[in-house]
C-alpha cells in the first residue's frame, strides 16, 4: 500500500548485485508510476526512465527543455511506487560541472538507483536523431567526475553516455567510453550502435558494465535479449516503448470513438477495471481504513 516497502539504498545495492552477477538486466520504460508498478508485476528487473518520456510527457522534443526540478520530482513519483531499482536519464547534467554534482545529490535524494550523463552539447537531442554535436572529452570527462565527486551513495550508479558513435565513429566512440571510465563511470551507454558487432568491440574495449538502448524507428537494429546477452551487454533499456504502445491504443480507440459514437468493441483492448484495482491495491487500503476507523465514540 502507498509506497514501496524497500528502500532507495537497498534498490541501489540490489542492482549492482544483479550487474555483479553478470546476468542481463532488463528495464523497460516506465512512462508514469502505474507503468512501473506493471513492469515489477511483470517481472523484469528494473525501471527505466527516459528523459524523451518525460518530454513527451509534457509536450515537447527531446531537446533539453526539461529541468532538473521536472525531471527528479517525476522519477521520484515512478521510484517510489516500485520495489524495482529505477535509472533515470539526467541528459547533459543541466548545466556545468557543479550543476551536475547537484543533480546527482538531487537524484540520490529522490530515491533513484542511478542516472546517466551524457556527453552531448548543451541543449542536446534525441540520441537517434542526426544533427548531435558531443563536446570535447575535457568536458566531458568533467561532467563524470563532477557526478562521481558529488555522489554520498557509493552504490548509486553513474553512468556515461557518450553519443561519439554518430558523430566520429566506433573506434572514437571506444576512446571517448575508456576516458570516461577512467574519470569513475561505473558503466557505459553507448548511444546508437548499428549492430551487434559494435556492442562486442565495446565490451572487448571495456571492463564496466555497458547499456544497450532498444529504442524503435532509431538508428539499432532492435536485438533480442538473448542475441544482446551473448554481445556482453549487461543492462537492456526499452526507453519509449510503452509509451508508444499505449499512446497508439489510445488513437485508436479515439478514431473508433469519433467513427462510431461508442467504444463497445474495444473493451477487449482495455485493461479491465479489476486488474487496475489489483495493480493499485485498492482491497490493500480499505483494510488500512478499516483498520483504522474500527473503533466506536463513547457517549
Amino acid at each position: 500500500m502507498l509506497y514501496a516497502q524497500t528502500t532507495p539504498q537497498q534498490k541501489r545495492r540490489a542492482l549492482r548485485e544483479k550487474l555483479a552477477s553478470g546476468d542481463l538486466v532488463r528495464m523497460p520504460g516506465a512512462f508514469n508510476p502505474l507503468s512501473a508498478r506493471l513492469i515489477e508485476r511483470k517481472g523484469f528487473d528494473g525501471v527505466y526512465i527516459s528523459g524523451a518520456v518525460i518530454s513527451a510527457d509534457l509536450g515537447l522534443p527531446d531537446i533539453g527543455l526539461t529541468t532538473l526540478t521536472e525531471v527528479a520530482g517525476r522519477g521520484q513519483q515512478i521510484a517510489r511506487m516500485t520495489e524495482l531499482p529505477a535509472i533515470i536519464d539526467a541528459d547533459t547534467g543541466f548545466g556545468e560541472p557543479m550543476n551536475v554534482a547537484r543533480t546527482i545529490q538531487t537524484l540520490e535524494d529522490a530515491g533513484l538507483a542511478g542516472t546517466h550523463i551524457e556527453d552531448q552539447v548543451n541543449p542536446k537531442r534525441c540520441g537517434h536523431l542526426d544533427g548531435k554535436s558531443v563536446v570535447d572529452a575535457d568536458t566531458a570527462i568533467k561532467r563524470i567526475r563532477a557526478a562521481v565527486d558529488a555522489r554520498r551513495d557509493p552504490d548509486f550508479l553513474i553512468m556515461a553516455r557518450t553519443d561519439v558513435r554518430a558523430v566520429e565513429g566506433l573506434d572514437a566512440a571506444i576512446d571517448r567510453a575508456k576516458a570516461l571510465v577512467d574519470a569513475g563511470a561505473d558503466a557505459i551507454f553507448p548511444e546508437a550502435m548499428r549492430d551487434l558487432g559494435e556492442f562486442e568491440a565495446m565490451r572487448t574495449a571495456l571492463d564496466v558494465p555497458i547499456l544497450a538502448n532498444m529504442t524503435e524507428f532509431g538508428k539499432s537494429e532492435l536485438f533480442s535479449t538473448a542475441q544482446l546477452r551473448d554481445a556482453g551487454v549487461n543492462l537492456v533499456i526499452w526507453p519509449v516503448s510503452l509509451l508508444r504502445l499505449a499512446m497508439g491504443a489510445a488513437g485508436r480507440g479515439l478514431d473508433a470513438l469519433a467513427s462510431e459514437g461508442h467504444l463497445r468493441d474495444q473493451l477487449g483492448e482495455m485493461q479491465h477495471r479489476a486488474d487496475l484495482y489489483d495493480l493499485i491495491d485498492y482491497e490493500g487500503y480499505t483494510r488500512f481504513d478499516a483498520d483504522v476507523f474500527d473503533f466506536t465514540v463513547e457517549r
